[in-house]
């Protein structure tokens, strides 16, 4: 285990630090959270706002406490790895919690239904009810909009809507709807599936009421000033089509004059959008309730939200690797077939690509609250100013290899003070990052930042 490397990364989904164990309800949670989400790392023995390695005064003793209180406080069983790392005169314990197959896991003081903790960002979160379903259709391999809906008829389905959107690819039969999932057999009756109501009910929002697109437009950076609305109630497939519409008309353009001709180029990266708006709708969580798929235009940005996090398993890293696990498998593979989706897990990237390659920032792919948001930008930033110097200091740092003060002051010929002064402001800026055990430690070391 590269200790240098988990001490050079900042907490989140997937890792937290703690002091000691002195709160071991914490340590506790933080164990369900990650086998019930995306796994995750707990690192004792190192500050959890500075990262100093304070280490551990009997690290054997501690190793086997953290097994027992796992042991005796988690339902189902959890066997995570435990390892005693050294770390110059110092020992640090780490607890290695994988994704479990198994899930959901609970606090047994409180039982299954009030227990089960997820990991959102840096926290961990009691569960509700739909998360915890959701848990158990992860163990069962189940996919929500694969679901019966026993209490209506197939009847409900729009088989003309669906026909006429099927047509350019296809003739639509009847029997075809339980081919696509659309409609499934329950105690030998056909019933729509939740994928079937959502996506062609012709009275869909009095099942899922919040399965519709709320769109707006505000003036400056925040939602104070709001100057157009729009609420989308069409079919999904539809509804994408007119959301695009709405992007275009609020989207700023430039005029480029080209050789007599003029040229319109967008400020927004609209292939990018499209695809953040179709991962929105396939990878919507529509057993939540309350608050549609959201559109929010600002002078800076557009954000794109959905209620549900990532699907358990996943993190953003992952996401951005291309892997995908679909919530909604009917509804991705309509999509699919309809040549919304190209290929699995690409969606991510090629919305990456498409911005940096447009010249615009990274988007920002985050879980908040409940929800999953994608922020892209609309105006191109720049790194914050650094002069030859800065340069220079950030040209003697190799992957993985540390320096000191000392060393980058002879290297650059500059005072070990005033390098000092230049570190800690590339620090800040997020270039470089600090590993030592305390403000005043000698030894400390610097690393070129991840980021």
């Amino acid at each position: 285990m590269n200790l240098i490397t988990i001490l050079k990364s900042p907490e989140g989904k997937t890792l937290e630090f703690k002091r000691d164990l002195s709160s071991p309800q914490g340590v506790i949670k933080s164990v369900i959270a990650f086998a019930n989400t995306a796994g995750g790392k707990i690192v004792v023995g190192v500050e959890d706002d500075t990262h100093y390695v304070t280490g551990l005064k009997d690290p054997l003793s501690l190793e086997e406490r953290i097994a027992n209180i796992i042991s005796d406080n988690i339902s189902p069983h959890i066997i995570p790895e435990i390892e005693i790392i050294p770390w110059r005169d110092r020992y640090i314990v780490l607890v290695q919690v994988y994704p479990s197959s198994n899930r959901p896991h609970f606090l047994k003081s409180a039982g299954r239904d009030n227990g089960v903790y997820i990991r959102v960002g840096s926290t961990n979160r009691k569960a509700d009810k739909a998360s915890i379903a959701e848990l158990e259709r992860i163990t069962l391999n189940q996919s929500f909009d694969e679901q019966p809906l026993p209490e209506q008829s197939s009847e409900e389905i729009d088989f003309r809507a669906a026909s006429e959107l099927f047509s350019p690819i296809c003739k639509l039969k009847p029997q075809d709807l339980e081919t696509l999932g659309l409609i499934t057999r329950y105690h030998a009756q056909r019933v729509p599936t939740i994928a079937g109501v959502i996506l062609f009910g012709k009275e869909r929002e009095k099942t899922f009421p919040d399965a519709w697109i709320q769109c707006g437009r505000f003036r400056g950076i925040d939602k104070t000033n709001i100057v157009d609305s729009f609420a989308i109630h069409k079919y999904p497939v539809l509804a994408v089509e007119e959301a695009l519409i709405f992007i275009e008309k609020h989207a700023m353009r430039s005029i480029e004059i080209k050789h007599i001709k003029h040229q319109v180029r967008w400020s927004v990266p609209l292939i990018a959008i499209r695809e953040a708006l179709i991962n929105a709708v396939v990878h919507a969580d529509y057993s939540q309730q309350g608050a549609p798929i959201r559109i929010a235009i600002f002078d800076d940005r557009i954000e794109i939200e959905n209620p549900g996090l990532l699907r358990f398993g996943l993190t953003t890293n992952d996401i951005k690797q291309g892997i995908s696990k679909l919530r909604n498998r009917t509804i991705g593979r309509i999509f699919n077939k309809l040549g919304l989706i190209e290929q699995w897990g690409s969606g991510i990237q090629r919305i990456l690509s498409t911005c940096r390659e447009a010249g615009f920032p990274e988007p920002i792919f985050e879980e908040i609250g409940t929800h999953f948001r994608v922020t892209l930008f609309t105006e191109q930033t720049q790194k914050p100013e650094i002069d030859e110097k800065d340069q220079a200091i950030l040209s003697l740092f190799k992957e993985d290899k540390g320096l000191n003060t000392q060393l980058i002051a002879q290297k650059i010929k500059m005072s070990p003070r005033a390098t000092r002064t230049r570190l800690i402001k590339l620090i800040a800026l997020g270039y470089v990052v600090e590993i030592a055990s305390s403000a005043q430690d000698p030894n400390r070391q610097y690393f070129l930042s991840k980021k």
